[in-house]
């Protein structure tokens, strides 16, 4: 349960402000009859990306030594802090038109790639390392995408105006931080 809590945490924090949330707002803007479909694509995507991540990740546990591991880990986590603090921008002309297969597709495809090399799915190979539960890190980090993501398909018009991602980053890059420290004197 702690695997699948912190993840879910880190991820929905992690996520706003990052670029793919910003896709998530750019299609929501672009499709804004497409709700449903770009959220399911988000889905679609995430469960591959991180499932993907989280494979990974557990290998890496598999192979390395605990202390070099830790290291490793803690190390990580105090780069995706700082990483964190960084605003993520997006060309606007990453979302193309619908095309042939629709939004979901377009949405599934955009989101699946986008994620690659992201802090998010650099923090789900992270913690599938850390934690010895791989099913409850890709699920919480999955539903740490969806809880960041789902409100920016939603309520796009409104959440571009309000958001202060400044503030959001500092949080995340300060849980980071903290997780970080921890791995790093052998705490948890």
């Amino acid at each position: 349960m702690e695997a699948f809590g912190v993840s879910t945490l880190l991820v929905a924090i992690g996520e706003i402000g990052d670029k793919t949330q910003l896709l998530a707002l750019l299609l929501a803007c672009r499709f804004p009859r497409a709700r449903w479909p770009i959220l399911a694509g988000i889905l679609v995507a995430t469960i591959a990306n991180h499932g993907l991540a989280g494979l990974f990740g557990a290998w890496v546990r598999d192979q390395l030594a605990p202390d070099t591991l830790r290291w490793i880990v803690g190390l990580t986590f105090l780069g995706i802090a700082a990483w964190a603090l960084v605003p993520d921008t997006l060309d606007e002309g990453e979302a193309k038109p619908a095309g042939r297969y629709g939004v979901f597709a377009l949405t599934v495809v955009t989101f699946f790639l986008a994620e690659i090399g992201d802090k998010t799915q650099l923090a789900t190979v992270t913690l599938a390392a850390r934690y010895d539960a791989l099913i409850a890190v890709v699920c919480g980090t999955t539903l740490g995408m969806m809880i960041a993501d789902a409100p920016a398909v939603i309520f796009a018009a409104q959440l571009t105006r309000k958001l202060s991602f400044k503030r959001i980053r500092q949080i995340a890059a300060a849980l980071f931080a903290a997780l970080g420290i921890a791995a790093l004197i052998g705490v948890g």
